[in-house]
């Protein structure tokens, strides 16, 4: 589980692991979004980039690689257009994809050990030998010899036709290349959900601006109320003097939800390698909708059939078993075969064909260091993989589980909330129709105006985390990349 940490509030995201090649690295939900950004006094919304996570290894969710110029006015940004631009420029998922290209290169490295190398040449040699410079002066004959020379053309081939060794290196990259896929596919999982947890924050954000402006106009008619009072000598300075305190703490808020929005939009930009010069809205809303209740046994048996990583650290015990069997298979026999077929001679219409063959039967007789230490590091590997593949199932178990524990938490606090927020609203109708016929001081105002912004508050950060429990648990059951669109919406 990864936490975020944002004034006080604390929200688990799940967490897998994401096989890079031979290694496993864990992934979290925004993987290396380690750089913080958008933060207020005020606000309780937890923020996805101050997340404190595993070392990432350079998966790099955070970034993405840009590609696209920015457009004249102001581009519209639906959450399926932003996972779409992230799903092709997130450098988490690039770095992903380049990397099961890097493993596959070793797979056909290791395929080379076992087909036969042929290779080609041809020779032209022309020589001319001074005699007397090498101290050889014999009388009657020539000091120069030549020019002379000959003319070669020959191919060769070597092949390893019994190399158990060889062949297990292979079937153990062949399982790295597969994990390497698998790994790409729950790099696109990875994807959505960062993309998806931003868009949902800006959309938290927009709505604290929304609340934060309407706050502001409500504590100026307060104000101008008291001003107007004072003025008339129907009530003291300390209100006016409390109103304009409240009103001017309001403006604060407003500002500090304006920075939050700007800078978590450039945020959402970079996950999706959009130019942070192209301006752009959100068009799309994620509305309340509560989740049907989800059997967890059930759902923790679907996301051990579906996670990808899962899969993928699978394909890493068996490539970690396979290579175990080629350090123990270091010590059989081995047997080679080279030769060579040409054709020598002055030039080619003077030449004859040439040739060798030759067998070779090697047998380690003593190398117990060398052997010895290969065997131990290839069991030490396979009891690593072995260990993360336990520790993975049991993960996916937990987020699963504490996804579907946060929903219905959030779900319940999205009820309570609201209710605070008509509550608050009244009360603070209550006390200003107080205020107006003179019955009290403003005390009550300020007191009911500071509720409802923080009901207000309250009411959009149980949204946010209604929405991104609801997202998280996608991911935990391996079908954020296919299904975001049920979750994020209701089902």
């Amino acid at each position: 589980m990864v936490q975020i940490t944002r004034n006080g509030w604390r929200w688990r995201v799940a967490s897998g692991l994401l096989a890079v090649g031979s290694l496993i690295a864990p992934a979290s939900a925004v993987a290396q979004l380690g750089a913080p950004t958008s933060s207020s006094s005020s606000s309780s919304i937890p923020s996805p980039y101050q997340i404190s996570t595993p070392q990432q290894g350079g998966s790099g969710f955070q970034g993405s690689v840009v590609e696209d110029k920015p457009t004249e006015g102001v581009l519209p940004l639906s959450l399926d257009d932003a996972i779409q631009r992230g799903l092709k420029h997130n450098l988490g998922y690039i770095l992903s994809a380049e990397n099961t290209t890097n493993v596959n290169g070793s797979r056909l490295q290791e395929l080379q050990d076992l087909l036969p190398t042929v290779k080609a040449k041809g020779e032209v040699s022309v020589q001319q030998v001074n005699l007397a410079a090498e101290g050889l002066r014999i009388p009657g004959f020539p000091t120069i010899i030549g020019p002379y020379g000959f003319t070669d053309i020959r191919a060769s081939l070597d092949w390893s036709l019994v190399n158990i060794a060889s062949l297990r290196n292979y079937l153990a990259a062949k399982h790295n290349f597969q994990s390497s896929k698998l790994s790409v596919d729950d790099a696109r999982d990875m994807v959505v959900l960062t993309v998806g947890n931003a868009y949902l924050l800006v959309i938290a954000d927009k709505s604290r601006i929304d609340s934060a402006q309407a706050q502001v106009d409500t504590s100026k008619v307060s104000l101008d109320q008291a001003v107007a009072n004072h003025q008339a000598g129907t009530a003291p300075l300390l209100d006016e003097l409390r109103a304009r305190v409240d009103y001017q703490t309001q403006q604060q808020t407003l500002i500090s939800a304006q920075n939050a929005y700007e800078k978590d939009k450039i945020a959402l930009a970079r996950a999706i390698g959009l130019p942070l010069e192209q301006k752009f809205e959100l068009s799309d809303q994620a509305p309340y909708a509560a989740l049907d209740d989800v059997d967890p046994d059930t759902a923790v048996q679907h996301a051990i059939d579906t996670r990808s990583d899962l899969k993928a650290t699978a394909e890493q015990v068996k490539s970690a078993e396979k290579a175990r069997s080629a350090a123990t298979a270091e010590r059989y026999p081995t047997i080679s075969f080279s030769g060579d077929y040409g054709d020598i001679g002055v030039n080619p219409a003077n030449s004859h064909g040439t040739g060798n063959a030759s067998g070779t039967l090697s047998v380690p007789v003593y190398e117990e260091g060398k052997l010895g230490g290969d065997a131990r590091q290839a069991q030490a590997q396979l009891e690593i993989k072995r260990a993360q593949f336990s520790d993975l199932h049991g993960q996916i178990s937990a987020d699963v589980r504490d996804s579907i524990l946060d929903i219905r938490s959030a779900q319940k606090q999205v009820e309570v909330s609201r209710s605070n927020v008509q509550l608050a609203n009244e009360a603070l109708s209550e006390a200003q129709q107080r205020y107006a016929a003179g019955v009290s001081d403003n005390l009550a105002v300020s007191q009911a105006q500071q509720s409802v912004a923080q009901a207000n508050d309250q009411y959009v950060s149980s949204l946010y985390q209604h929405n991104i429990a609801k997202l998280s648990l996608a991911r935990a059951l391996g079908v954020a990349q296919k299904n975001y669109k049920s979750y994020v919406g209701g089902k």
